[in-house]
């Protein structure tokens, strides 16, 4: 009878929930998408064809187990669906909002590729879990017995939650160490309200901190307390402070006024969303407010620029990129959502440099086409001589992507090696490091990556780490 419920693609369309109009949602912070109704999450989910190879499952980084909790949706046991992709993911709520299902899970839909149109699996995944949140049915972590041991987390960004949810649930005393006033790394101060609303990630780190993790907040390591020291009071240790070095540019006048870092930008806006005081913003010197706004990159960071500059309320939002729209690193449904909004996409255009005076001006631009594939098999852009000009500007953000810092010679420590490009060295299914007992997971070790790899990654260490304490209590105990 179930298997009834299922397989509705043939007759059944797929639907996204309601967008709002692009001239109402780009006049505040407030997400998009309208939530789902019962009724309809469960036609949605009714549209999975229950494959035999899931390949959804698959391409999904923590290998959810999609076709069950979209069944048991179609049958209206939202429940026991949380619970399924509870037991998978940390934040399912959040990842049904911000992960590039387009490029993962739906995009390697079976029904997609046969024509029908994916199943909408981020929308329902989202429409689960915040029933489960009204409903009552997330709970604090009470692990079923204490245990003696203590592990340190540095990092308080979605590889560190995660690990810190898998070791508590054992039990584990967690200390998560982290260098914001608020827990949530860039879920918090770098993707915008208008993709991930703050309630959403707080509500997470509440149920945390019920659940007896402790948060050491405004504490930079090396600065306010060591990391040997860290490691003296710890049984382990997680790195998971993700890369927060912004790539820069060169050119003439590359350190004007009114040239800024896309975190700074995006974190002075984050925090005017919870209240709090930004004399940087307060300013104008990171308010796009009737302002030529130009941001200059491809990926999803430059999309949540372009989008907030719209709702700060610039002049006009103009993103300029180097590749075609086929070839840029960002999300396509981020691309639209954007241009819905107002934001003209400059392809095929890159910096040399800026016209300044006491202030940008603007940005020297070069005309670029895209010539012979690089090592990568993407094509290399090449500038076509002659074909400069000026974008007039009054605000640049710069949104090139991020690298990470130098975590040896910031914190002091010998022996904690690094690859050539600067991440730490870790390996990639125990995640541990040269240093005993010292492991590390997400962006510091993969460089800038998803959410979605992070949480991965925290959950699996958090796993060897419980390995490991467990090994190390034996050895002490013969």
């Amino acid at each position: 009878m179930a298997q009834n419920r299922m397989l509705q693609f043939v007759s059944l369309s797929r639907e996204m929930p309601e967008k709002r109009d692009a001239s109402v949602r780009a006049m505040d912070f407030n997400e998009i998408y309208r939530a789902f109704a019962d009724r309809k999450a469960a036609e949605q989910a009714a549209r999975c064809s229950q494959c035999g190879v899931p390949y959804c499952q698959t391409h999904c980084p923590l290998h959810n187990n999609i076709p069950d909790w979209l069944r048991l949706t179609a049958e209206g046991r939202l429940q026991e669906a949380y619970e399924l992709s509870q037991a998978t993911n940390t934040f399912p709520e959040i990842c049904g909002r911000i992960c590039p299902q387009d490029r993962l899970c739906e995009g390697n839909c079976v029904i997609e590729q046969a024509g029908h149109g994916t199943v909408t699996i981020g929308a329902v995944e989202k429409h689960i879990t915040d029933t489960a949140w009204d409903m009552g049915w997330v709970k604090p972590v009470r692990p079923a017995a204490e245990r003696s041991e203590s592990v340190a987390i540095i990092g308080a960004g979605p590889g560190g939650l995660a690990a810190a949810d898998v070791l508590r649930r054992a039990g584990v005393q967690v200390t998560v160490y982290d260098r914001y006033d608020r827990a949530g790394g860039l879920m918090t101060y770098g993707i915008p309200g208008f993709k991930l609303e703050k309630d959403v990630v707080m509500n997470r780190i509440r149920q945390l901190e019920e659940g007896g993790v402790q948060f050491v907040l405004n504490c930079n390591v090396g600065e306010d307390i060591a990391f040997d020291a860290i490691r003296g009071k710890h049984d382990a240790v997680i790195i998971a402070t993700g890369v927060y070095k912004s790539r820069d540019l060169a050119g003439p006048n590359a350190g004007a006024q009114g040239i800024v870092r896309a975190i700074d930008y995006l974190t002075a806006s984050s925090r005017k969303s919870f209240g709090d005081e930004v004399p940087e913003f307060d300013s104008g010197e990171l308010d796009a407010k009737g302002k030529r706004v130009v941001v200059i990159g491809g990926g999803d960071t430059a999309m949540d620029c372009v989008r907030t500059a719209i709702r700060q309320g610039a002049q006009s939002v103009k993103c300029l990129y180097r590749r075609d729209r086929a070839n840029m690193p960002g999300s396509q449904r981020e691309v639209a959502n954007a241009e819905e909004e107002g934001v003209e996409f400059v392809w095929l255009a890159a910096p040399r440099g800026f016209a300044a005076g006491e202030a940008v001006e603007g940005v020297l631009v070069e005309k670029m086409r895209l010539g012979a594939p690089d090592a990568s098999g993407r094509q290399s852009p090449e500038v076509i001589e002659g074909a400069d000009y000026l974008e007039e500007a009054d605000l640049v953000i710069k949104a090139l992507g991020f690298e990470p810092e130098d975590l040896p010679k910031l914190w002091g420590v010998d022996g904690l090696d690094v690859t050539r490009w600067g991440t730490i060295k870790a390996n990639f299914q125990t995640h541990a490091t040269s240093l005993p007992g010292v492991y590390a997971v997400g962006d510091i070790v993969r460089g800038a990556s998803l959410v979605v790899w992070a949480i991965r990654d925290g959950r699996e260490a958090g796993e060897t780490v419980l390995n490991y304490l467990s090994e190390a209590q034996n050895m002490a105990a013969e």
